[in-house]
């Protein structure tokens, strides 16, 4: 039994192994043919890899030749340009060449030409050299024997010789001045007048007459003792807190208000007429109202201001110089309203800006502008001209105003002619009839120095101011002083006035010299 188990595991031991070895050489054959496939289709997948190679690499090939020839053509066309370029420039500098050539030899010419210029200039200088000391001997050789025939020394002679010049030349010189005061007077005289006449019949402005006092109307003569007060408390209240001086006498119905400053003085008439109208008159009430009515006046002063600078066209202005042309209302010079001569001068300037063909803006503007200065002269120390420019400095103003306002009175050069014209029209503005008064005792103090310089001068034997200080008359004495020398005369009495005095407009200076001859018959 064993053994057939035997013979059965041995059987089946065999057929297993022969099982076995079957399916390996199926698996075997199976693989070669996978290999043998795999290997035909590898070496398809390579042929076809390097036929698809080499078409790559010829489309490439071709790819860069198309792309070389390209760049090729690009690089023949900007050659091409290039050398164009070159050959357009080398033209021109072959033609600057030839032009600088032909310059050359011009200068080569010109220094040749100079060159003998400068040989001949030499010759004649030689000669001329030469010339002078031979001249110079025979001065030497004449002035010897003028010396000998006149019997004088070199010295004697040659001070006669200056003093015969030296008439001769003040003689030609006053012959010469005279006739080119003539000929420059009568030619200004006929362009300025037409200049002027044409700025001032132009300008028509009303002036107001203002002095330091204000008369304010009372209802009654009740209303005074109001006014004073309780042991005069309403008085003292109203002049401390006003500033002004409030005047109280036998005049009917009427008080004076006295003081220098005129927008404090109009303050404290509008205050005291508003307290008589109101009827409430106590230290309180008069500081309230006064207090209220300076607000006010600010306001005004502001309005009156930019009124101005409407009516004269003028625009971009401070505001701060805005009050302040507002406060030149209630300011005058002999009797002138100070805004009214500004606003007048404005005009005048910009008429003959354009009659000079300049900005006319600009020279309306520094007439408005040239006496900004007297609003605040009562508080500062300086002249009314240099605290104006400093003013308009320092609000902005340009150089060319600043420089009008200060140089009108001639404190400091002038850098444009915008500040001629200024001072010219301040002149018209203030010197033209009826436009400006004088103190009878400044007045007379004037004229009595203009006839004081005119006598101080050698050969003058009378003096009169006449035409209203407008005009010196003076009589020379005939014998001293010949008609030669009148015109030296006029022009040193002129500027000694010019120097020595302060005037409004212009002064005329007339030299008269006569010769009176008498003889009586018997």
């Amino acid at each position: 039994m064993n053994n057939i188990y035997m013979i059965y595991i041995g059987s089946a031991f065999l057929i297993g192994l022969f099982i076995s070895m079957i399916i390996n050489f199926v698996k075997k054959s199976s693989a070669d043919k996978k290999i043998l496939s795999s290997n035909e289709f590898a070496k398809k997948i390579i042929d076809d890899a390097k036929s698809e190679t080499e078409n790559l690499k010829k489309a490439a090939i071709l790819e860069a030749k198309e792309e070389w020839y390209k760049v090729q053509k690009q690089y023949e066309e900007e050659i091409s340009t290039r050398k164009r370029e070159i050959y357009t420039l080398e033209k021109e500098y072959n033609e600057r060449v030839t032009k600088l050539d032909n310059r050359l030899e011009n200068l080569d010419k010109k220094e040749n030409k100079l060159q003998e210029f400068e040989k001949e200039n030499k010759n004649k200088e030689i000669e001329l050299t030469s010339k002078k000391e031979e001249l110079n001997k025979l001065i030497e050789q004449q002035n010897t024997k003028l010396s000998e025939i006149a019997r004088l020394s070199r010295e004697e002679a040659i001070q006669i010789l200056k003093n015969n010049l030296r008439n001769k030349a003040r003689n030609e010189a006053s012959k010469e001045i005279r006739r080119i005061a003539d000929n420059t007077k009568a030619e200004a005289d006929q362009l300025v007048a037409g200049i002027l006449s044409t700025a001032i019949q132009r300008v028509a402005v009303d002036y107001v007459s203002e002095s330091t006092v204000s008369v304010v109307s009372l209802p009654d003569d009740e209303m005074k003792g109001r006014i004073i007060g309780r042991e005069g408390r309403n008085i003292r209240a109203f002049e401390q807190v006003s500033g002004i001086d409030l005047i109280i006498d036998d005049t009917p119905e009427a008080v004076v208000l006295s003081g220098f400053d005129p927008v404090r003085r109009e303050i404290a008439r509008l205050s005291l007429e508003k307290l008589i109208q109101d009827g409430r008159i106590h230290p309180g009430r008069i500081e309230q109202v006064i207090e209220k009515i300076t607000k006010e006046m600010d306001s005004n002063l502001v309005k009156i201001g930019e009124k101005a600078c409407m009516e004269t066209n003028i625009h971009n202005i401070s505001p701060n110089i805005v009050k302040l042309i507002g406060r030149l209302k209630y300011r005058t010079s002999y009797g002138q309203n100070i805004l009214r001569h500004s606003m007048e001068a404005a005009w005048i300037c910009g008429i003959l800006a354009a009659e000079l063909n300049l900005d006319q803006e600009l020279a309306r503007r520094c007439g408005f502008l040239h006496d900004l200065g007297k609003a605040i002269d009562h508080e500062y120390d300086g002249s009314h001209a240099s605290l104006g420019a400093n003013v308009a400095r320092k609000n902005g103003e340009s150089k060319i105003v600043v420089n009008a306002i200060e140089a009108h009175h001639e404190e400091v050069e002038y850098q444009s002619v915008y500040a001629v014209l200024t001072q010219v029209a301040d002149a018209v503005s203030g010197a033209r009839p009826g436009a400006r008064r004088e103190m009878l005792e400044t007045y007379m103090k004037r004229l009595n120095k203009m006839e004081e310089i005119a006598n101080s001068i050698e050969g003058v034997n009378k003096s009169f101011a006449i035409q209203a200080g407008r005009e010196l008359r003076i009589i020379v004495d005939p014998v001293s002083i010949d008609d030669k020398h009148t015109a030296f005369v006029a022009s040193d009495i002129a500027e000694k006035i010019e120097a020595e005095m302060q005037y409004p407009g212009q002064i005329k200076v007339l030299v008269i010299r006569e010769t009176r001859q008498t003889a009586i018959a018997k």
